[in-house]
Parts: structure tokens; C-alpha cells; sequence
């Protein structure tokens, strides 16, 4: 396992060496770490906690390390003998990986000695902005594809070697059923896709003796590639004389794949001619720059594609690059108090909600998810009396439930520097993730002008809220 402890920013150091000369990096410190509203996003598919774990359990500082921050980081050598002995002593609280999650929730909580907390941000923030942005960018293509199954097919794209594995394990978790990965397929124990290159058709004498040997090769996972010289004309008639000749020998044909053209247009041609020559059962596999809203095009054009390949656009998350993952400190102890912190904004968005606190689920009468509310942690509610819900900010709009359920969202990770949740494995967490999205109406779900879920705060941590805010401006709204 690599030790990624020095995967940190410079000012994270210094300041904790600061906090050293000052005897303070052992306040007891709580940090949020939670996404803002930003680009086509309505909702978001929590990733990278078990990668997270890994990285925690793994902090230390090697002899190198120390070596390498004496000469360029000019930190005293008080702080760099604490190094020596780094470890991490505190505790996380995080949603499990699958979840869905909104803007300003908090999707993982610190508490921590403040130095410690302070290391890890940029990691932390690293490895779960990339993995959400990712399974979120799957999710919406899955739920353009429907039906269709969707590979991961990014690899080539991706942005460096972890952006690709890592992706991939994201993608996993967002909807996708396989990867083209091979090293993310045996590190996670992904389904690994493939079908077949240009080059392979292009390296024998005609595009018919190339399916000819693939099929021979490959007899039960015959998937062809039709557009190399020509889709309709020649490809897919090729196609279907292999396909004649593996029946004949009591094989299954699996189908084509489209990769170029009108997606549209040749699939609905190319189904035509598979189901006149009796191969109704063989698949359309379509390629070529697709991603959400290339899919609902496609569908909206009536293209018969059983299966998408997703590339560039899901492992680049293209038409937003950045999740906009933020870590913040909610609360600090000072002389044993507890004492809540808050960032304030001309930018009303940017203004942080304060204290230690624990996000809730809300379930209206039919079991469907109707609201989050983020409260402070040590708050409790009485199920059995009704449950009065208000606006995060126009306290005037709000909505009491007679008939619902709660479920607390964070759960305990990491309790005095000890691992004390254990990571599903990642078919279980993609089983979680289609469970998330199917306990919430489709209009929260739906890729364009979806319906604004409710994120509200309880009463308790508006006041709190409201009287730091006050406190620090003088009044001033």
C-alpha cells in the first residue's frame, strides 16, 4: 500500500507547525466535509470511503519524509520529532459509500486533534471529490440508458493511471455493470467488458475472414465490430454470415457493436436486418463519445441499442470536471468548551452551518424519501409526535409529517484512531446505490430540471446558526 501521508498541501504543514510553537494542535477540532451547489448536478452518489479508510490507517511519516521536509519546507524540529510519531487519533463519521447526497450535507465529519485533522484535508477531499464526481456522472448515465446495460470504457481518457482505476471502482458504484480496466476489474472485482479493435478487422486480408477467426476463437463471446469500412453494406451482412455459421455449430452469437455514424439511424437498420436473418436475440452494442444526454437523444430517436460503452465523457466527467467538495471547521475546543465555528460570506452559499452535527433521512408515509434535515449531533427526536420541517433559510416555508420514518445518515468510521466500520464489498455497495436512488421520487432523479429536494436545518442549529452570524456582524443582515 502506498503511504500517501505527504500527499498534503504546504500550508497544511505549516500550519500545523504553527500550531506546535503554540501548543494548540491538540484542541479537539470538527470539520465537515460536503459539496456545494454547482453545474448540472441535483444530487450526488457518495465514493471513496473505503479508499479513505485505507489512507488513514495508512498516516505516517517515514525517515525520507522528515528528511525531505527539513531541507524544503522550513518547519522547526520540534514539529518534524512529532512527525515521527504521527498517527491518526480521531474520529470519522461518514455516509456509507452508495449514498445519495445533496448539497451542504455533510458527507464525512472529522473530530479530531486539530493538527491531524488539518493534515488530512486535502487526501480526504482528493479521494472523495474524484470517486463522488464519478459515480454521480454514471449514475445520470445510467438512468438516461434505462434498461441498457453501460460499461466503463474511459481508461485510455482518464486522467493518469488512478484517475482511471479509481474511476472505474466509482463507476461501479454509479450504475455501470463492467469496466475495461483489467487492473481495476482484479483489484475490486469489477466485470471486465471487451469486445474487439479496428485494428484486428484492419490486420486481415478481408473484414469477413476477421470475424471468421474471432469467431473461432472466440465462439461464445462472438461480439463483432460492423463499422470499419462499412456499417450497413458490409459489416453487419458479415456479421450475419458468422453468425450462421456459429448456429450451425449449436454456438450463441452475442451480437455487434456500432462505434461510428448515426447511432440512431444504423441501429435501427442494423436490428431490422439481424431480425430478418432470425438473429432477433443477438445484441446492438453502441459506442462513440456518448454520455447522458447523447443516450436520451438516442432513445428519444427510437435507436434499438441493447448496451452502451461509455468512455471520455464518464471517466473525465466531462460536462462537469469537479464535484466542488469543501472542508470545513464547524466547531474547536478551547479550555474544554466546545466551541462552534462559522465562516461567513457575502456569498450567502458560502456561509458554513456550524457545530458538530449528524445529517437525518426523512420518509414520508409511502417509504419514500421526502426530506434531509441537518441537525446538530447531540439532538434528539421523537418519532412518535409529529415532525415539522422548515426551510434552511425562508423560515416562513415549512411542512409537518404525521406519518414518517428517520434514518441517520452518518455512521461511525474511525472511534479513537480505530477502524470500526468495515467496507461492503463493491457489489454490495452497488446494490446500496440502486436501493438509494429507488427510495426517492423520479423527479428528484431525473438528469434535466429535476425537483429541488428538501434540505432543511432543525431549529436548534438555525438558532446557533443565526446568533454566530449576528454575533460576528454586529447585526448586520
Amino acid at each position: 500500500m502506498r503511504n500517501l501521508s505527504m500527499m498534503t498541501d504546504l500550508y497544511e504543514l505549516t500550519m500545523m507547525n504553527g500550531y506546535s510553537a503554540l501548543g494548540t494542535g491538540d484542541k479537539t477540532a470538527v470539520f465537515d466535509l460536503f459539496f456545494r451547489q454547482q453545474g448540472q448536478i441535483s444530487y450526488a452518489v457518495a465514493a471513496g470511503l473505503q479508499q479513505t479508510i485505507e489512507y488513514i490507517n495508512n498516516l505516517h511519516f517515514d525517515e525520507e519524509d522528515i528528511e525531505y521536509l527539513r531541507r524544503e519546507a522550513g518547519l522547526c524540529d520540534r514539529f518534524l520529532e512529532e512527525l515521527r510519531s504521527f498517527r491518526f487519533t480521531g474520529d470519522v463519521f461518514a455516509v456509507p459509500e452508495g449514498t445519495v447526497v445533496f448539497p451542504d450535507e455533510p458527507i464525512l465529519v472529522v473530530r479530531a486533534p486539530l493538527s491531524q485533522a488539518q493534515l488530512i484535508e486535502p487526501a480526504v477531499l482528493n479521494i472523495i471529490n474524484h470517486q463522488t464526481l464519478i459515480a454521480t456522472k454514471a449514475s445520470r448515465v445510467k438512468k438516461s440508458a434505462g434498461r441498457a446495460a453501460v460499461s466503463e470504457f474511459g481508461l485510455r481518457r482518464a486522467q493518469g493511471p488512478d484517475a482511471g482505476i479509481y474511476g472505474a471502482r466509482a463507476s461501479i458504484i454509479g450504475g455501470c455493470s463492467g469496466t475495461s480496466n483489467v487492473l481495476a476489474g482484479q483489484m475490486f472485482d469489477i466485470p471486465v467488458k471487451g469486445t474487439m479493435a479496428h485494428s484486428w478487422i484492419m490486420s486481415f486480408g478481408s473484414e469477413l475472414e476477421a470475424f471468421r477467426r474471432f469467431a473461432e476463437i472466440y465462439p461464445d463471446n462472438t461480439l463483432l465490430l460492423v463499422d470499419t469500412y462499412d456499417t450497413l453494406r458490409s459489416g453487419v451482412p458479415n456479421a450475419i454470415k458468422v453468425f450462421d455459421e456459429l448456429k450451425a455449430k449449436g454456438r450463441k452469437p452475442v451480437g455487434i457493436r456500432l462505434d461510428s455514424g448515426d447511432l440512431a439511424y444504423l441501429s435501427k437498420k442494423a436490428r431490422r436486418m439481424l431480425d430478418e436473418a432470425g438473429h432477433t436475440d443477438a445484441i446492438i452494442f453502441a459506442s462513440c463519445d456518448l454520455d447522458e444526454y447523447v443516450i436520451s437523444s438516442l432513445n428519444e430517436q427510437g435507436a434499438k441499442i441493447d448496451a452502451y460503452g461509455v468512455g471520455t465523457r464518464l471517466i473525465t466527467s466531462e460536462s462537469m470536471p469537479s464535484l466542488g467538495g469543501v472542508y470545513k471547521l464547524a466547531e474547536l475546543t478551547e479550555n474544554g468548551v466546545r466551541v462552534p465555528k462559522i465562516k461567513i460570506s457575502d456569498t450567502h452559499e458560502k456561509i458554513t452551518n456550524p457545530g458538530f452535527k449528524t445529517l437525518y433521512r426523512v420518509y414520508d408515509g409511502d417509504g419514500k424519501a421526502f426530506a434531509d434535515l441537518i441537525a446538530l449531533a447531540d439532538e434528539r427526536f421523537d418519532v412518535t409526535a409529529p415532525l415539522t420541517l422548515t426551510h434552511p433559510t425562508m423560515r416562513w416555508k415549512s411542512t409537518t409529517l404525521e406519518k414518517y420514518s428517520m434514518r441517520r445518515l452518518l455512521v461511525p468510521v474511525f472511534e479513537g484512531g480505530k477502524q470500526v466500520y468495515e467496507s461492503p464489498k463493491l457489489k454490495d455497495i452497488a446494490a446500496y446505490a440502486v436501493s438509494e436512488k429507488d427510495s426517492f421520487w423520479d423527479e428528484y432523479m431525473r438528469n434535466v430540471n429535476p425537483e429541488i429536494y428538501k434540505v432543511d436545518l432543525s431549529d436548534e442549529l438555525y438558532a446557533l446558526k443565526s446568533r454566530l452570524i449576528a454575533e460576528h456582524t454586529g447585526g448586520r443582515a
